[in-house]
């Protein structure tokens, strides 16, 4: 994501050809178009047709419904051949209730014209008094046949659609018909209203169709950030070049905290068992790689993944004041670890060396004075002293119980150091070491870091003498370490948060990752041999690690931490 803006600031966008969401802007509009103007035709060319033959079914329905009335029924048979009036005049027939009656369907109805007709042909009513008793101006066979005729003709009042039904009296005989029609120009008006309504339909969906077509081509240009296909393309490949050949772990997570981004570095450093797609939470992380994903952590923060120990940071990325998510860094520090470990021994023992450089420096000053005074007697017993009764050759009672030679150079060493800070080191009377070590790094650095808190706990607390006693057992291929001090105890509330990686109760930003790695590191490298690190409180803690209670509380009064590590010494220690 932090590339993609990268894209944006460094390379504009083209200009010349028309751009994708602009071609498909159109493409969707033209298609719309078509679709309406298609659909729109098929409606309209039908549309007369459809209304034509929906009226002569009225026209039908109002024809069967005239000439199944019992009254026009009678009144027809007076005018049929069998029995009636031969002749109806126009004068008798224009107030008679035939008349009255078609008329009033009509009008009721909307029918251009109702007309009842007797076997001959004769029209009884008529909307025209004029045409009243002359013959159908259109053919009546087919009616008076005994079938209903449905057609498109012109009479005497224009074209018009018209149903012809027989009238039957009551043996069945066929006296009469009835004729109704419904104008073509009426026709015509209903099918130019609703040209009307359909293309005022049309429009709208076009209309609709367009807006929608213009906010999906906005839409496509916020989620690509403004880039065309072919740099979407090549985005997607330098990225996915540089994501996979850089030395750095990264893990780009989406502002609904969905992974999008996992570069190989990343998945290796991380032990990731999750995949891009899934949330952040379901990928694998620690909970403290976690905490850094979520919120934005700009200086590295140390965190123990596995075997490693790694840098983490966190960045959140904006786009057009957008949030487009959090972008997670990773950096290997395990061999950067390594080296401040050696270093730290290294550093130990310069400060032996130093300390031992001052006493040699005193004892040659000792002897160089008593020499000038002429005093050599004094100045050779003084050096038989030094260099008979042993008494520094030694500097930690009880260190020649530790033939292992790292262990054993690494307690001279600090023995020094601590020195140097005002702190006693001693060893535990039960202590014993006849072995060699098989993993001397890891061993070291769950001592080390045992050791170095106990002597900073020891300086900074507020209980005289300061001392620190270390005790090494070794029982067959185990190791067991107990680390006392005189300091203030431990002062997080609840004591196991010791073992988290960042708890720690000193600030030191030159710390790169921050301080309170040592106990968690320690803890996990234990673990890594299939033993552990605990607060050694008598009978609970310790009997985890140890299967037997470390006895009484403390006599130095401050903590005590206890560690076991299997399978990490075999014989043949050098004394």
């Amino acid at each position: 994501m932090a590339r993609v803006g990268e894209v944006m600031r460094a390379r504009p966008l083209r200009s010349g050809p028309m751009k994708l969401r602009t071609q498909v802007l159109l493409l969707q509009i033209v298609v719309i178009a078509i679709s309406l103007a298609v659909g729109f035709g098929v409606l309209i060319a039908g549309s007369g047709d459809r209304l034509r033959d929906e009226y002569a079914q009225r026209a039908l329905a109002i024809a069967r419904s005239v000439a199944s009335d019992q009254q026009v029924r009678d009144e027809v048979a007076r005018y049929a051949s069998a029995g009636g009036t031969v002749s109806p005049t126009g004068a008798v027939l224009a107030d008679g209730p035939l008349e009255n009656q078609a008329r009033a369907v009509a009008a009721r109805t909307g029918a251009l014209f109702v007309v009842i007709a007797n076997d001959r042909g004769i029209r009884l009513a008529h909307p025209e008094i004029d045409e009243l008793g002359k013959p159908l101006s259109t053919d009546p066979t087919r009616a008076l046949g005994g079938d209903e005729d449905v057609n498109t003709d012109r009479g005497t009042l224009g074209e018009s659609v018209r149903a012809k039904v027989p009238i039957f009296a009551r043996t069945g005989a066929v006296i009469g018909l009835v004729s109704v029609g419904i104008s073509t120009e009426k026709i015509g008006g209903d099918v130019r209203d609703d040209l009307f309504t359909t293309s005022a339909i049309a429009l709208v969906a076009l209309a609709i169709g367009i807006i929608g077509s213009i906010a999906l081509a906005r839409r496509w240009r916020r989620l690509t950030l403004g880039l065309e296909p072919d740099q979407l393309t090549e985005l997607v490949r330098e990225q996915q070049a540089v994501l996979h050949s850089i030395g750095d772990g990264v893990v780009a997570v989406d502002a609904g905290g969905v992974v999008r981004v996992i570069n190989d570095r990343a998945r290796d450093l991380l032990a990731l068992t999750g995949d891009v797609g899934q949330r952040i939470e379901t990928v694998g992380l620690t909970p403290r790689v976690l905490e850094v994903a979520r919120d934005p952590v700009e200086i590295p923060r140390a965190a123990a993944v596995g075997d490693r120990i790694v840098l983490v940071s966190s960045r959140r990325v904006r786009q057009d004041g957008r949030d487009l998510g959090i972008v997670v860094s990773v950096v290997d520090r395990t061999d950067v670890e390594g080296l401040t470990r050696e270093v730290a021994s290294i550093k130990a023992i310069s400060d032996a060396l130093r300390a031992q450089r001052h006493e040699s420096a005193n004892r040659i000053h000792v002897v160089a004075g008593l020499i000038r005074q002429g005093d050599a007697a004094a100045a050779l017993d003084y050096l038989d002293e030094v260099t008979g009764s042993g008494r520094y050759a030694i500097e930690v009672p009880g260190l020649d119980n530790v033939a292992e030679p790292h262990l054993h150079a690494f307690l001279d060493a600090k023995a020094a150091a601590a020195r140097e800070s005002g702190v006693v080191l001693t060893l535990g009377p039960q202590t014993w070491v006849d072995g060699e070590l098989v993993s001397p790094v890891d061993v070291i650095t769950i001592v080390g870091n045992l050791v170095d808190n106990a002597i900073d706990a020891a300086r900074t607390g507020g209980r005289e003498p300061r001392v620190v006693e270390v005790e090494l057992v070794m029982e067959d291929a185990n190791l067991l370490v107990t680390v006392a001090d005189s300091g203030d105890g431990i002062s997080v509330p609840d004591p196991g948060d010791v073992f988290t990686e960042g708890v720690t109760t000193h600030a030191d930003s030159a710390v790169p990752g921050g301080r309170g790695m040592g106990l968690a590191l320690s803890r996990q490298s234990a673990r890594g041999h299939g033993g552990d690190v605990v607060i050694g409180d008598p009978g609970s803690a310790a009997d985890a690690v140890t299967g037997e209670s470390i006895g009484d509380e403390n006599p130095l009064g401050g903590a005590i931490m206890v560690a076991r590590i299997p399978d990490v010494l075999r014989e043949g220690g050098v004394r």
